[in-house]
């Protein structure tokens, strides 16, 4: 019971992170993946310009 082991202890270190090695497979699914993105991206600015999707009907109005 020293007055050093009291309070908070430091976390260990931990290691450094190693660059592991990239194939061409790994590459082109990344490719492919930022392309679905823009595709995403780009379907999402097109439709938020048009109105509401399926309003069609009937209109009530708030008059009774």
């Amino acid at each position: 019971m020293s007055g050093r082991e009291g309070g908070k202890k430091k976390p260990l270190k931990q290691p450094k992170k190693t660059n592991k090695e990239v194939d061409e497979d790994d590459l082109a699914f990344k490719q492919k993946q930022k392309e679905e993105q823009k595709k995403l991206a780009e379907l999402k600015a097109k439709a938020s310009g048009k109105g509401p999707l399926g309003s069609g009907g009937i209109k009530k109005s708030g008059k009774k």
